[in-house]
């Protein structure tokens, strides 16, 4: 059982340096299958075939986490590849560490 709420802000990209997508959720193990099925075909993960999850960070408050993602969405794209890469330089999905 979690002592605080977690919410992240994660960033996945249909390969690497290709399409990225920014989002915020509270629970990313979801977010990130409901992604992957495809749960919602006309939108635009689904439509462009975005489904790594490249970079993500938590955060205890969901205010925290919406600044963030409205930051990162400001960005230009190769502040967003500087950090993905920084974390992750080979672009490898990171949901595929998860135990499922």
């Amino acid at each position: 059982m979690e002592l605080f709420p977690q919410y992240f802000v994660y960033i996945l990209a249909s390969k690497k340096n290709g399409t990225l997508y920014i989002g915020v959720t509270n629970n990313i193990e979801r977010r990130i299958e409901e992604h992957k099925n495809k749960v919602n075909p006309n939108c635009f993960t689904a439509k462009y075939a975005i489904d790594l999850l490249v970079y993500y960070e938590i955060f205890q408050y969901i205010n925290d986490a919406i600044l963030r993602e409205k930051q990162l969405k400001k960005w230009n794209r190769q502040w967003k590849i500087n950090l993905i890469e920084a974390e992750n330089k080979d672009w490898k999905d990171l949901s595929e560490e998860w135990s499922n």
